[in-house]
């Protein structure tokens, strides 16, 4: 059997829209091995060349550009303990508990028993604990763009939260406008590599004889939500790094180990296409240091109507105030810009297949 790429892989975000979209199942999801990322393949065997999975593709088909004017909040949810748990200012609860209490269902991404992070979806407010947190992972979507079609075409509102790519995927999926569909991305760094991901978590067992049983990658207990700290549950112990000190993050953060297409993103600009943007508000402390209590604090971004009807109805739970987009990307410049190219990346991942983690950190950190 033959398999061919469907895009170009420095094109491709993996965001499977073309999986999912494929009417014969042609489309089969491999590993690349140097570098761990997921990338679809049509076998040539079932294809019947009817370019479905061209016209989904959301890098060769770019959606008609947000004519809304953007508004902008700093925003905390009064609920300290909801904020305690969340990245920032626990802003994704309240949003998703709205659709839920309408008998919606919420897509987010989630841990699951292996430590991967996977697209998955609930229509119960337990169920969003799993999706609280940042997870500096790139979520595996599986059939969630199908799922999501289905929920909507029963009537049901859907919620759909994820990377920039992965929204503009799930919209050039559809191929048409849902009522009752709702996005809601964040600004985002880039997304690393599930095979650094790995063979840290091995790291972590030698070192401390077992698996981590939980993963908090933005604990803020210790010491606040500017300095947040990687945490990790064992059965016996726990343990916490500073995110600066914590060699995953340190890959992570100086862009070593990032898909191809995260250091030239189609996806980061000022007029998103989601409904609602979510994000830290970093520089808080600067722009309004009355709303920084190092809880977290989050910056909103609303993008359409829709993301409008969302924030008006979670407003009697926020405690909020209007700003400008210039603060945002002046502190999160990852609104609109890519990462920079880290020189030492191809020779890290040819080290990868080959050295310890501990040789990876000793070598380049």
């Amino acid at each position: 059997m033959e398999f061919i790429d469907v895009i170009d892989k420095k094109q491709c975000t993996g965001c499977m829209a073309c999986k999912n979209a494929c009417p014969r199942n042609a489309i089969t999801i491999e590993e690349d091995e140097k570098t761990g990322f997921l990338y679809p393949k049509i076998n040539q065997e079932y294809c019947i060349n009817c370019n479905i999975c061209r016209k989904v593709c959301p890098v060769e088909n770019k959606l008609p550009e947000n004519k809304n004017e953007i508004e902008v909040y700093a925003c905390k949810n009064k609920n300290d303990e909801i904020r305690m748990k969340s990245s920032s200012g626990g802003i994704f609860t309240l949003i998703a508990n709205y659709i839920l209490k309408q008998n919606g269902v919420v897509f987010g991404a989630a841990f699951n028993e292996k430590f991967e992070v996977v697209h998955t979806w609930t229509d119960n407010e337990e169920g969003l604990e799993k999706f609280r947190g940042s997870k500096y992972l790139q979520s595996q979507i599986g059939k969630s763009f199908k799922e999501v079609k289905s929920f909507l075409e029963e009537g049901r509102k859907v919620l759909f939260t994820g990377t920039p790519c992965q929204v503009e995927g799930l919209l050039t999926y559809l191929r048409k406008d849902y009522e009752n569909l709702y996005t809601q991305d964040i600004i985002c760094h880039g997304v690393p590599s599930p095979k650094v991901w790995r063979k840290y978590l091995e790291y972590k067992k030698i070192l401390n004889k077992e698996f981590p049983q939980k993963v908090n990658f933005r604990k803020k207990e210790i010491a606040g939500w500017n300095a947040y700290h990687m945490n990790f549950t064992y059965s016996h112990f726990e343990e916490n790094v500073h995110h600066n000190d914590d060699p995953y993050m340190k890959f992570f953060l100086n862009n070593f180990d990032l898909r191809d297409t995260c250091y030239d993103c189609k996806f980061k600009k000022e007029k998103r296409m989601s409904d609602i943007t979510v994000a830290d508000f970093w520089g808080i402390k600067n722009v309004r240091p009355e709303m920084n209590d190092e809880k977290g604090t989050s910056a909103i971004l609303i993008n359409s109507p829709k993301g409008k009807e969302m924030f008006e109805n979670i407003k009697s739970e926020i405690e909020w105030t209007e700003e400008s987009m210039k603060p945002i990307i002046k502190y999160n410049s990852c609104m609109i810009k890519s990462t920079y190219y880290n020189e030492k990346r191809e020779e890290f991942f040819e080290d990868l297949g080959k050295e310890t983690f501990e040789n990876l950190i000793n070598k380049y950190l």
